[in-house]
């Protein structure tokens, strides 16, 4: 009788597969990934568009945001940092099954992101240390290359971790086939946010990579946190 009740038991555990290792850190560094973007969009918020002359940028973003611009420089920077686990930790996670070469675009993709995130950091803060009475080129100029780094590159690397993460999951269990098919949309965005080169109005791309992006990345650290069943005729 006691060994029947220690079979119903272990029944369960022999239908899930272990949890893989890392996926609790995983979880923890998307989470504070999204805390770090959301706090920086806040911090932010006043950042010039495109279109606004460098005068302008000049009398209306530096002279009136310097400290915002300080503080949002650090945030970016830090999350750019914080992005390299995560895309290492994820490539890691997913790695397997003959797919190595796409876990390394995912990887490859993640660096080249925190890359442009630190870029555009650094050319905000420039912008920032600018006096009042700097060319107003000089000023169009960082905005423009700050631009392009953090949200155009940033778009275009994330696509390339959203893409690989997904391929090499892709019918593994890993991760659900909403979250796979959800990430394949958001890179194919990203990758079409390069028309944006051609005509400005495809920049409305680069937010929806940004926080869809954001939001399908702790998603899928969500999904790799819970147990898996095992496949359907597996025994242990």
């Amino acid at each position: 009788m006691s060994a029947s009740v220690r079979e119903r038991h272990a029944t369960p555990l022999r239908g899930a597969a272990p949890r893989p290792r890392g996926t609790v850190t995983l979880l923890a560094l998307s989470l504070s990934y999204a805390a770090l973007t959301a706090a920086y969009v806040v911090a932010n918020r006043a950042t010039p568009r495109p279109e606004t002359p460098g005068g302008d940028i000049l009398r209306l973003y530096v002279r009136d945001h310097g400290t915002a611009i300080d503080l949002g420089a650090f945030l970016l920077l830090v999350s750019a940092v914080l992005l390299v686990p995560v895309a290492a930790t994820l490539s890691r996670l997913v790695r397997g099954q003959g797919r190595g070469a796409a876990a390394a675009t995912a990887l490859a993709g993640g660096l080249l992101a925190g890359g442009g995130l630190a870029s555009s950091a650094a050319l905000t803060w420039t912008l920032g240390r600018l006096p009042e009475e700097a060319p107003a080129d000089l000023a169009r100029a960082l905005a423009d290359l700050s631009f392009l780094a953090g949200g155009l590159g940033y778009a275009v690397s994330f696509a390339l971790l959203a893409a690989g993460t997904c391929l090499a999951a892709r019918g593994s269990g890993l991760l659900p086939r909403a979250c796979v098919t959800t990430g394949l949309a958001i890179a194919a965005a990203g990758l079409a946010a390069t028309l944006t080169f051609l005509v400005l109005d495809f920049a409305y791309l680069l937010p929806v990579v940004r926080f869809g992006g954001l939001a399908w990345l702790v998603w899928a650290a969500c999904a790799l946190v819970r147990p898996r069943p095992t496949a359907p005729g597996v025994r242990a």
